[in-house]
């Protein structure tokens, strides 16, 4: 709990001022507030005894002061209450965010998306809530209970002790209660993840969805899975419901004692045991004290459903990376050249099998290599390895011949691009996405790694041509159209290593063979790794590699192959046969 709180409490930072002063002016206005009791008290007694109005004006302007600096002092421990927790949480959010981005695949892998999510928002919507009541409620109510604790045995004497036998009974409730209900809590925020999963896969998905058909079936999954959360939550909810029943039936069982046998004291005694004004101020703090115990089963409920949330949010701030720069790493790059030297790997150290075996491979700077392998092969986890993406279980590679682990991560990354199949596009122009490979980009060389992707033939096709503004996930551009985007941000890195993975399979066999001619005249000194499922797009490469099981099964390049390979030449005839087909159609 004390290292959880830690963890925490640096994400307050520039709001620490905020956060003290809040308590600080928290324990004035209670201070008041307990004060004014007292006054109203000595009073009645005044006017009990007769006094003039003078006296009762004085008591007055000293009551309506009290008032106004309570209600100033409340005000402005709301204010900074609010600064300081708002700023907390979003301090919190950034941490964590950052956090992520520095996250190796094998450290989300960890995570599920849907959760990291989870933890973003509604975790640290809970612990910010948590925080607010902290430094505010949690520091006013245990004030209110010990000044009107104090201030009631000073005016009650005797008939004070009625609350002493609240406090034991209240503390055993409230301890039941939340021993109860924690482990309720753990187990929603999970079924919250489950919930997120289940909502981001169907939006993702949601052309197949109607493909099929299957909205009905969804709408029934995500209903069970809201249900699960609804159970939980209900059923945590009820257990934490019963403190504040429990509260009110001490406290009023409390006053009704001191309304009771406080009105038999005075009547007997005459006002000598108890007066008039020292029943109404006992009467107030009794008042005091109900409010403060119901404040404060509020704020055991709000920290023991957050407690949870900030147990996970810690997890990811605690959460270190799998891959980091070594010290006095090496920070430029001599060459595209790779080496792959005994590498097997597997992505979990639990796997039961590798993911590559006995990979021996080595690729001068400036070659063309093709790699050809059916689903499951391990192609792409094959070129992960190389901007280190993954660590090597077994072996090293090695880029300029340098093993990667020596290299700074960021360097080794800028010189490795890297275009997947499922391309990423971010809401805004072409030119803003272009500008990730490099922000310091001129619209020239813009222009020119579009032609040299085959990109600026259809950008110049759109109104706004390169200010044409790309929705999210690039839903307003084909399929072929966002892969070229992406090899031509790619290509504005000027990276010495460039990895193709499957990413011209949306582009025409023409478009294709355009990008790949464009490559071999304009980036001759750049390594380039293309993975395809197209004999096509890799024909013409230096060498060709195939690869089955997590292994390399042939080496060499198309006529080597046809000669030596049986599989590959089954590819190839079964390929240009398909196409013949069709052409013939």
């Amino acid at each position: 709990m004390i290292s959880m709180m830690k963890t925490l409490s640096r994400s307050i930072r520039e709001y620490k001022k905020a956060s003290i002063l809040t308590p600080l002016l928290v324990i004035v206005e209670v201070i008041l507030e307990c004060l004014i009791p007292f006054v109203i008290a000595n009073l009645v007694n005044e006017m009990q005894a007769g006094c003039s109005m003078g006296v009762i004006v004085r008591y007055g302007i000293v009551l309506i002061i009290m008032s106004v600096l309570s209600l100033i002092f409340g005000g402005a421990a709301g204010a900074t209450c609010a600064t300081a927790s708002a700023g907390f949480a979003r301090n919190l959010r950034k941490d964590m965010f950052y956090k992520i981005q520095d996250y190796s695949f094998e450290n989300i892998d960890k995570f599920s998306v849907s959760s990291l999510v989870t933890r973003l928002t509604t975790d640290i919507t809970n612990v910010q809530m948590a925080f607010m009541m902290i430094i505010r409620v949690a520091i006013r109510c245990p004030l209110m209970l010990v000044f009107s604790f104090a201030m009631g045995f000073i005016m009650g004497g005797r008939l004070a002790m009625i609350f002493l036998f609240t406090i034991p009974i209240l503390g055993i409730g409230l301890f039941l209660v939340i021993r109860t209900a924690m482990p309720l809590f753990r187990s929603v925020f999970k079924k919250y993840d489950a919930l997120n999963d289940s909502v981001q896969e169907n939006v993702q998905a949601m052309r197949v969805v109607k493909s099929y058909v299957r909205e009905d079936y969804e709408k029934k999954k995500f209903g069970n899975a809201a249900d699960d959360v609804k159970k939980d939550f209900t059923k945590a909810e009820r257990i934490m419901a019963i403190n504040s029943p429990m509260m009110q039936f001490c406290v009023y069982a409390g006053m009704v004692f001191v309304l009771s046998y406080g009105s038999y004291a005075v009547i007997t005694s005459r006002g000598l045991d108890i007066n008039v004004g020292q029943m109404s101020a006992m009467v107030t703090y009794s008042f005091q004290i109900l409010m403060s115990l119901m404040m404060v089963s509020m704020v055991f409920a709000m920290i023991t459903m957050s407690a949870e949330s900030a147990e996970r949010i810690v997890e990811v701030l605690s959460e270190e990376s799998s891959l980091k720069s070594p010290e006095n790493a090496i920070t430029e790059i001599k060459d595209g050249s790779i080496d792959f030297d005994n590498v097997s790997f597997k992505y979990s150290k639990k796997a039961d099998r590798m993911a590559l075996s006995d990979i021996d491979l080595h690729i001068k700077s400036g070659e063309v290599i093709g790699i050809l392998g059916g689903t499951g092969s391990s192609k792409s986890t094959l070129i992960q390895l190389i901007p280190r993406l993954y660590d090597v279980t077994e072996g090293s590679v090695k880029v300029g011949g340098i093993d990667v682990r020596k290299y700074d991560l960021e360097v080794l990354r800028n010189q490795v691009a890297v275009v997947l199949q499922k391309n990423v596009l971010f809401s805004g122009t072409i030119k803003d996405n272009l500008r990730w490979g490099n922000p310091n980009a001129t619209d020239d060389e813009l222009v020119e790694a579009c032609k040299l992707a085959q990109a600026d033939e259809f950008i110049t096709q759109f109104p706004a041509k390169y200010d044409t503004y790309i929705e999210q996930g690039g839903t307003n551009v084909s399929g072929g159209q966002k892969q070229r985007l992406c090899i031509a941000r790619a290509l504005l890195k000027k990276p010495k290593i460039l990895i193709l993975d499957d990413s011209t399979s949306a582009v025409d066999t023409r478009t294709d063979a355009l990008i790949r001619k464009g490559f071999r005249e304009f980036i001759p000194e750049t390594t380039k790794i293309i993975i395809a499922q197209r004999v096509a797009s890799v024909q013409d490469a230096d060498r060709i590699i195939l690869m089955e099981g997590g292994r390399i099964t042939a080496i060499g390049n198309h006529e080597e192959l046809m000669k030596t390979s049986d599989v590959y030449r089954d590819i190839y005839t079964s390929q240009n046969r398909t196409g013949g087909e069709q052409d013939g159609e």
